[in-house]
Parts: C-alpha cells; structure tokens; sequence
C-alpha cells in the first residue's frame, strides 16, 4: 500500500504545510515519533526528501543508526548522518540545537508539533520574552507540522510499524524543556480543566500578528538617525532595533532586553555616547548618528 493512501496520512496531510508536489525537502530525522512522522508525510505528500541525522555524539552505545536505516528501508529512502561534536558544560540542550541547526540549514524542516509550540511559549514565558519570543515558530515548509499534535505523530508510526527512537534524556528533570512537558503542561490543565496546548498555541498565533505588525511599522524607521526614534511607541523603537542588529550583523538571535535597553539609551540625544551590545558589538552615537562597532570603545 502506498503511503498516501494509509488512512492516517490522509486524515493528517491535510493539516501539514509542505510545500508543493515535487519539491526539494531536507527534513531533520532523529529517529523520534515527530521527526519519523514529518519523512512520512513529506513522502506521502510528493516531496522529494533528503533525509539528514545529526548525531551529537551525547548518548553513547546508541542504536539510533540501525533503527533509521531499518526505517528508511521500510520508507524507500537514504538516510544521511552527520556527525558535530558538542562540548559538555551549560545550556547543552540549546547548544545541541544551535549546532543541529547548523548542519541541517536554515531551509531544512523539523518535525515540531503544536505539543512543541506550547512548550516553547511557556518558556518564553519564563524568561520575560516580548512578542517575537512568544509568537514561537511560525507555520510552513520548515514546520510543517505544527497543526498536529506529539499523539499524531505517535499513533502514525504505530500504525505504521515503525519502530522509532527513544531518547531516554527526555524524561530527564534536568533539562526545563522536559519539567515544563512532564509538569507543567499536566497542571496547567488540571487548573484550566482543559487541554492548554491549543490555548497557548492561539497565544502565540496572536503573538506572532503583533509581532508581524510591529516589524512592518519599524521597516519605515531610519534607525541610524536618533531623531527617528523620537517619539516612536517603544514597541516600534525595539522592532526598529532588532530589525537593524540582524541586518547590520548578520546574527539570527536580536539582542536581550538589556541589550536593548543600551541601544536605546545610545540612540537618545541625551544619553550615553556608547555601550556594549553583546557577542563582541558596541553601539556607538556619533554627529548625531548610531552605528554598530566590533569590538571597544577604541575601535
């Protein structure tokens, strides 16, 4: 039987957002349910699919390798590893997604669930972020899945046969990620006597309209001259100052808020000349314009 006629692919494709029959999608493949679900649908959907896993080299004695190359067989396809080191030490989890992000591209598509989305607003949450922070990931080919849910994903390799990977370090207290799925989004339902995930999912849809308003509105602003901050809402201000740090650096990640907060007090007329931003880049305000500098305040 083909793919596309399995009645669970059928009742999900239409709830996922690949792009159109014949075209190129590098898809990230763990081995887990979501990732094993996001190749199936992509095959079924008439991508043509290149596979790639990334191997972190953090679990030891894994089996990762046979069960992708038992599955691929199973699917028809290739699967490519790669292998990055990651070093020990602090914020290994984002560093091990900063680093598969890395070799996989920034075109590639992950097999994230609504689930995942929910997740990552409450982390957000956590850490004070704006509208960009909360609005989470936005839906497409490189998120194609983000309607369905983690259950989805599971019962569609299930009924498929697949026997997927399990990575034992998600059950893990350590990481806050693994808290806010085990914990809390169990008592946030007990509280809201109702499943929170589409909640928090429709937070982050209302999150990202804001978010897209406010990048339009700073797409008007001419962020070298302080006087076009003048009177600006701040919001706009602090879209206008993201949206110059990524063009002006190059980076993907905006500054903190407390970066932000030395970008605006450099960009008043009556505040400090210079500051440090952060990742090796100072803001500087001279003849009445603010420029981004590598490295000191000599440079």
């Amino acid at each position: 039987m083909k793919l596309s006629d399995h009645h669970l692919v059928q009742a999900l494709l239409p709830r996922c957002t690949f792009p159109e029959v014949g075209a190129s999608l590098r898809c990230g493949w763990s081995g887990g349910a979501d990732s094993t679900a996001l190749v199936v649908l992509a095959i079924a959907a008439g991508c043509r699919v290149e596979a790639v896993h990334v191997e972190h080299g953090l679990r030891s004695g894994n089996d990762d390798r046979s069960r992708l190359d038992a599955m691929a067989e199973r699917l028809g396809i290739a699967v490519r590893t790669e292998a990055v080191e990651v070093a020990p030490g602090p914020n290994l989890e984002a560093r091990a997604r900063t680093a598969r992000r890395g070799i996989l591209g920034p075109d590639a598509a992950t097999g994230h669930t609504a689930d995942d989305q929910a997740e990552g607003v409450l982390l957000a949450m956590l850490r004070g972020a704006g509208p960009w922070g909360l609005a989470g990931m936005s839906d497409g080919p490189t998120h194609p899945l983000l309607a369905l849910r983690r259950s989805d994903t599971e019962g569609l390799c299930r009924s498929l046969g697949l026997i997927t990977v399990e990575d034992p370090t998600n059950a893990s207290a350590v990481h806050r990620r693994n808290r806010v799925r085990n914990e809390v989004i169990g008592l946030l339902g007990d509280v809201a006597e109702r499943d929170p995930v589409p909640q928090l999912c429709r937070l982050a849809a209302h999150q990202r309209e804001l978010a897209d308003l406010l990048d339009a509105q700073a797409g008007q602003v001419d962020i070298s001259a302080p006087s076009a901050l003048a009177g600006l809402p701040r919001p706009v201000a602090v879209a206008a100052l993201r949206r110059w740090w990524r063009e002006a650096t190059g980076l993907e990640h905006p500054p903190d808020h407390r970066a932000l907060e030395r970008m605006l007090a450099v960009a008043d007329p009556g505040g400090p000349p210079g500051a440090d931003v952060v990742a090796g880049w100072r803001v500087a305000r001279t003849a009445g314009r603010i420029r981004l500098v590598r490295g000191g305040p000599d440079s």
